[in-house]
């Protein structure tokens, strides 16, 4: 009997034996294994995607997890509709101009269009590369034109002389000559004339270059925390070529937000020319109440207390006095008092200039 009972008083005695024993049996054992299946981790892999962080993808694409809901204040561009048009145009029309500017077969091409925190964008450059800061007049802010090495040095090899089929050679550790800082400043020029094409359409904007800074830190024009719209572009030149990135923050497009916001060009937010004409026709055949003043008088409470039946009040009114007529307390028009029939009519002789004070009502 003892030796029957013994193993049972073991198990009872220490559970955690018994567990320590499941853990160490072989994995083949279904069940040895179900008490762990339950206690999944994560690995790497499932942390990141969790948080929102992929290495394989862009770093600005933050569109899962904890860092999506971080972002959610964030304006997305596509609230803005006719800001892809507008930088549809621009791509159409620095072909056109890099063309004619570097005399060689020239690409452009618009890879994406998102919004970020402008602190994450400074954190984001590649070094080494060249910032070009330029103002909106009409919007009265700035924006941020960034040229990579790559583009930089292919600029520079392009417009020097250089022979085709052979990439531009980059030197690293050493900071832009005149020349290549001159060079770059011209393309530059020749990008915001077409921006400012671009934009016309939509609504006259000039944009003009302030300064080149190869330090993103000296072309802080926002906040860090403020939300820009990022445009990037590709920039072909058969086998040279680069990248260029173009940042406007919102405060500098909310001046012609609402313009941005239409669907298409001239749109008009709100109105129907047939319900306008249908409800003028319906405001001219309106009644409404017109009262004739023929005289006002300022009277003392008591006096106005103390009146009685049979009291008369001499009015400050001739027969040739003009009577005023008011709608909804606003005076309209002059005229004299007669008699049609047995009705009293007002004869209308001219028109009240309304004040600022009476428009506003």
């Amino acid at each position: 009997m003892a030796d029957e009972t013994q193993p049972a008083a073991t198990e009872t005695e220490n559970p955690g034996a018994a567990a320590l024993a499941a853990e160490a049996a072989p994995e083949g054992d279904g069940a040895a294994s179900a008490p762990t299946s339950a206690e999944r981790i994560l690995n790497q892999e499932e942390i990141d995607s969790l948080l929102g962080f992929d290495v394989s993808e862009d770093q600005m694409q933050d569109k899962s997890g904890v860092r999506a809901i971080i972002n959610s204040a964030l304006v997305s561009y596509e609230r803005l509709p006719m800001l892809e048009i507008v930088f549809d145009r621009l791509v159409r029309l620095m072909t056109t101009s890099l063309r004619n500017f570097t005399s060689d077969n020239v690409e452009v091409s618009l890879d994406n269009i998102t919004s970020i925190r402008f602190g994450d964008y400074l954190n984001s450059i590649p070094l080494p590369a060249i910032l070009a800061v330029f103002r909106a007049e009409q919007l009265d802010n700035y924006g941020l034109f960034t040229v990579d090495s790559n583009l930089i040095y292919s600029i520079v090899d392009v417009l020097l002389g250089g022979r085709r089929g052979t990439s531009a050679m980059r030197i690293e550790g050493r900071p832009y000559t005149t020349i290549e800082r001159t060079l770059v400043q011209r393309m530059t020029e020749v990008i915001l004339n077409d921006m400012c094409q671009a934009f016309e359409p939509l609504a006259p904007v000039s944009f003009t270059l302030d300064r080149l800074e190869t330090n993103p830190r000296f072309a802080a024009i926002a906040r860090p925390a403020n939300a820009a719209i990022l445009v990037k572009l590709r920039i072909d030149m058969e086998d040279r070529g680069g990248r260029t990135e173009l940042l406007l923050p919102y405060a500098t497009l909310e001046p012609i937000r609402k313009l941005l916001l239409q669907q298409f060009m001239g749109e008009k937010f709100g109105r129907d020319s047939i319900w306008e004409s249908h409800l003028a026709t319906e405001l001219w055949s309106t009644r409404v109440d017109i009262d004739a003043i023929l005289d006002e008088q300022i009277m003392s409470l008591s006096k106005i207390k103390n009146m009685e039946v049979g009291d008369t009040f001499m009015l400050n009114a001739s027969p040739d006095s003009k009577i005023e007529l008011r709608c909804g307390g606003v005076p309209l028009l002059k005229g004299r008092m007669g008699r049609v029939g047995s009705s009293v009519a007002v004869r209308v002789d001219e028109a009240v200039q309304r004040t600022d004070a009476s428009k506003g009502l």
